[in-house]
């Protein structure tokens, strides 16, 4: 990430705390412009707790955790956002405070435990996902830890005080803000982690290829390939030999398609750890050798080199993070080599896509459109 344009002040009158917490944002997180209710939340009614080792989890641009660490034995913050992570870390700095980050598709695989969990979930989190996390949350505690998780109706505040009455050992509503609450759950002393999310596989057939490819919830199109992928994968032809790079991978279906008709050398890259790993089972599933990379835009493969770029980008993500994308595409695209993109019919690419020195309109289909761009 190259620049975090927003700036937020978080001003302070509570005794003992900083009389300002200052974060850096950018397009491309949660409430890149304004502090969440939920997030002030958690931070005003756990200020008083004994709090010991804090997990901030999917902390976002790193609120709760850079708050409470003044309040904690220590504190780590997780996120699946390889770009929220460097706004954590940045805001870590900013504020002086002594924080580990951490980028997990499953918090699991930390290997560690935690006093306290703390767990603010995003407005479009699916709720599958969202209780998947609660109950992720709960295994890493210590015994009779406690789980905090601040919610609105909107945001799934009732499913997911049902989700942690059927799994915690307790569960307490302890404060309320603004249309959310705040449910303190302890962990049982025995507890075995249930599964709401399990990986499914989506076998899309291109121009007579079969491909297994490996989804979750919450990442883009889980249950079939999207019809903007097909057309670039039905438009775009790859060569024996070509360095290819699938980047935004998500769950893989372009790099899987481009490494079943090709003989090439094959990267993958995107923001999310969960789609990563997905992508990683796609391209085993589907007997495909290749390189996958998590990192913010192009920053994973800032050091390669390629003839051939595939694209179906987030344009939903805001306009300094298609910026960032486009431009470091152009660093990585070899003099002779191509981009290929799709976007929908009512997305204008125009300003982003002006560094390169060509863009042609392969095809138009119903919604969406295919181009190849070259320096």
């Amino acid at each position: 990430m190259r620049h975090a344009p927003y700036e937020l002040a978080l001003e302070s009158k509570i005794s003992g705390a900083r009389p300002v917490y200052r974060f850096y944002t950018a397009d491309g997180v949660c409430s890149k412009q304004s502090f969440r209710n939920a997030e002030l939340l958690l931070i005003e009614s756990l200020w008083g707790v004994d709090l010991g080792r804090l997990l901030a989890l999917e902390a976002n641009y790193g609120v709760v955790g850079v708050v409470l660490a003044d309040r904690s034995v220590s504190v780590s913050m997780v996120e699946s956002s390889a770009r929220a992570v460097q706004l954590c870390e940045r805001n870590a700095r900013e504020n002086s405070v002594d924080a580990a980050t951490a980028l997990v598709a499953d918090v699991t695989a930390l290997g560690d435990t935690f006093d306290t969990v703390a767990y603010a979930p995003k407005p479009y989190t699916p709720l599958s996902v969202g209780k998947q996390r609660i109950v992720d949350g709960l295994s890493v505690l210590q015994p009779d830890g406690s789980l905090y998780l601040a919610a609105s109706k909107q945001t799934g505040l009732t499913r997911y005080e049902r989700c942690l009455r059927e799994t915690a050992a307790t569960v307490e509503q302890v404060a309320e803000y603004d249309g959310c609450a705040l449910l303190e759950a302890t962990r049982p002393r025995s507890f075995e982690r249930p599964a709401y999310v399990s990986p499914r596989e989506i076998r899309p057939e291109i121009d007579g290829v079969t491909l297994s490819l490996v989804t979750v919830s919450g990442l883009f199109s889980p249950s079939k390939l999207d019809d903007g992928t097909r057309l670039l994968l039905e438009t775009i032809t790859v060569e024996d030999g070509e360095r290819v790079l699938d980047l935004c991978c998500g769950y893989g279906a372009i790099g899987t398609y481009a490494g079943r008709v090709a003989d090439c050398d094959l990267w993958l890259s995107d923001d999310d750890a969960v789609a990563t790993s997905c992508a990683e089972c796609s391209l085993r599933a589907s007997r495909v050798d290749g390189t996958v990379v998590t990192a913010d835009c192009a920053e994973g493969i800032a050091d390669q080199t390629f003839d051939r770029v595939l694209c179906n980008p987030p344009t939903h993500a805001g306009g300094g993070v298609l910026s960032e994308l486009f431009s470091g595409v152009h660093d990585v695209l070899a003099p002779d080599g191509e981009l290929e993109i799709v976007h929908h019919r009512e997305v204008d690419l125009r300003s982003h896509l002006s560094p390169f020195g060509t863009v042609e309109r392969l095809r138009t289909g119903d919604e969406y459109i295919v181009l190849r761009v070259s320096n």
